[in-house]
């Protein structure tokens, strides 16, 4: 009586409370998506009736039902109103790019909104074939075109801007095909072409922190004895960018120089060119002999992202990279989905007529760290949309990054981050009511809970428009959902089956139970004797 039930209460298997019915409401994935949209009317754009007659605002949603447990809806608010005085004169400018700056210095536009300024067709802020402009910042300019003149009416004029500032939105917010592309880990896809699967495979997965290293590979050092700048190059290049993508990802750089290290494939010489060249096919076998000596940060679980500028010896150079087409790849370099890139930096100019090896040789800064940039935006996922032929993006200055991609990028690593820890807390969930074995302890269930209360808040923000709160709380999530997901505690009685707890039990209580249940069944039947005795003297 006292040993069973102590037994039995001490070998119990503690599992703490978890919100298991928040869990499966989030599992079922609905994301609303709610941008703003200031549109503002330049003078000569609409009549003085008209301008009586403009809406404060109108709202506009869409839904799309991505599987049976994802929806979207994306929630569009649009304010109207005409130009102020000091507007007016920021948009008569000489040119788009002046007028972009002037705006900025009236006011600044919050994260995640878009203020699109409506210009008469014979403004000559925009050339004659380019009827959009988007800025550095989150302004557009957009020509009111001729069939725009022929609504006599507002509700005419407002019907025929919706599309175009739909156009607009789409290139500098966010599109469906850019949020169904955040959500690929969580909804299985069927890319139309080559291109998209390229596409949505490049960039790197979202992650709260990224190693960036740079690495010079100088494979014949008796030759050439290089000078780079890297320090200087990253400070000037480099860290702008990052500065900006701080509310993305955290970042650390590092750089190596490798002496000896080569390519691992042998180019070929074209005798017409009197150089060595690197077809297409070839390149995807130069990483792996130069990723063994590149060293692993095993200090960090953060994506590396490598970037290699190598030289080539002097018996290979010059040497050119080729594309499928046979043509000369005019960067020299190439990148590599989800790793990193590789420049090939030719050298022979500095040689002279007569080199005395070792060569001394200063490394052009500016050309690497072009190429390196233009990659780390591919890798971490800044991409612009294919915009239409209308329209002019300009660029994107010495931060490396608009605005407005940023804003992008921050949408789709919400989504993605939103996506990911509901499907990691719903796994989790799923994984621990199917094994009742697995000790769930205080910090699991304090994790869960704070990953779940963070999902919340990222759907309500995005719900609400507030991007930079939505990010930040879906970056909360995705680290307390790991965190509780591979905690080591998760894993003490997972490999302690029920036929190993009776191989262990039995020769403990077995050698107890015999002789319990023999004064039992003793008992038991002095007792039945003793009733009979007792019937018969009645009887």
């Amino acid at each position: 009586i006292v040993g069973v039930p102590l037994w039995w209460r001490t070998t119990e298997t503690y599992r703490a409370w978890l919100p298991v019915s928040q869990i499966n409401e989030l599992a079922k994935l609905q994301l609303q998506l709610s941008a703003d949209v200031e549109v503002v009317f330049a003078r000569g754009t609409v009549t003085p009736e008209q301008q009586k007659k403009i809406p404060l605002t109108q709202t506009q949603d869409e839904e799309h039902g991505v599987d049976e447990d994802t929806a979207l809806r994306y929630r569009y608010e649009t304010k109207y109103r005409t130009a102020t005085i000091m507007e007016e004169d920021a948009l008569n400018q000489p040119t788009a790019a002046e007028a972009d700056l002037s705006l900025l210095t009236l006011s600044e536009s919050p994260c995640g909104s878009l203020v699109v300024y409506i210009i008469p067709q014979s403004s000559s802020l925009l050339p004659e074939d380019v009827n959009v402009y988007v800025g550095q910042r989150r302004t557009a300019l957009l020509r009111m075109g001729p069939q725009m003149r022929v609504g006599k009416t507002l509700e005419q004029l407002l019907a025929h801007l919706e599309p175009r500032i739909k156009q607009v939105l789409q290139v500098m917010s966010f599109s469906h095909a850019d949020i169904t592309a955040a959500l690929s880990d969580r909804v299985r896809f069927s890319p139309d072409s080559k291109e998209s699967i390229a596409d949505s495979m490049r960039a790197f997965k979202s992650s709260p922190g990224y190693e960036i290293t740079f690495s010079l590979l100088n494979p014949d050092p008796k030759s050439h004895r290089l000078h780079w700048d890297i320090e200087g190059a990253v400070e000037t290049y480099i860290q702008p960018l990052l500065t900006k993508l701080s509310p993305v990802a955290n970042f650390s750089l590092d750089s190596q120089t490798l002496h000896y290290a080569m390519l691992g494939v042998n180019p070929r010489f074209d005798s017409s060119r009197s150089a060595y060249t690197l077809n297409a096919d070839s390149l995807a076998h130069v990483i792996n002999p130069v990723e063994a000596r590149l060293g692993s940060n095993a200090a960090s679980s953060n994506p590396v992202l490598n970037f290699l500028l190598y030289v080539p010896d002097a018996n290979h150079s010059p040497l050119y990279i080729h594309d499928r087409h046979k043509q000369e790849v005019r960067t020299n370099a190439f990148h590599s989905p989800r790793w990193g890139g590789i420049m090939v930096y030719n050298v022979n100019g500095f040689y002279g007529p007569e080199p005395q090896f070792p060569v001394d040789i200063n490394i052009n800064m500016a050309k690497v760290m072009g190429v390196f940039l233009a990659q780390l935006r591919l890798l971490l996922g800044v991409q612009s949309s294919s915009p239409p032929s209308d329209f002019l993006i300009a660029p994107c200055g010495s931060a490396g990054l608009a605005d407005w991609e940023l804003d992008r990028l921050m949408w789709s690593r919400s989504v993605e981050n939103v996506a990911t820890a509901t499907t990691t807390i719903t796994s989790l969930a799923q994984l621990l009511d199917q094994i009742g074995n697995i000790v769930i302890n205080d910090n699991i269930a304090q994790q869960v809970s704070s990953a779940v209360t963070s999902l919340q808040l990222a759907v309500g923000e995005l719900e609400a428009g507030n991007l930079g709160f939505a990010l930040q709380y879906s970056k909360e999530a995705i680290l307390a959902s790991e965190k509780a997901f591979f905690d080591p505690s998760l894993l003490h009685l997972l490999y302690f089956p029920d036929d190993q707890k009776f191989a262990i039990y039995i020769p403990l209580f077995l050698p107890m139970c015999v002789p319990i249940l023999l004064s039992l069944l003793k008992i038991v039947s002095e007792a039945r004797q003793r009733r009979r005795e007792k019937q018969a003297k009645k009887d």
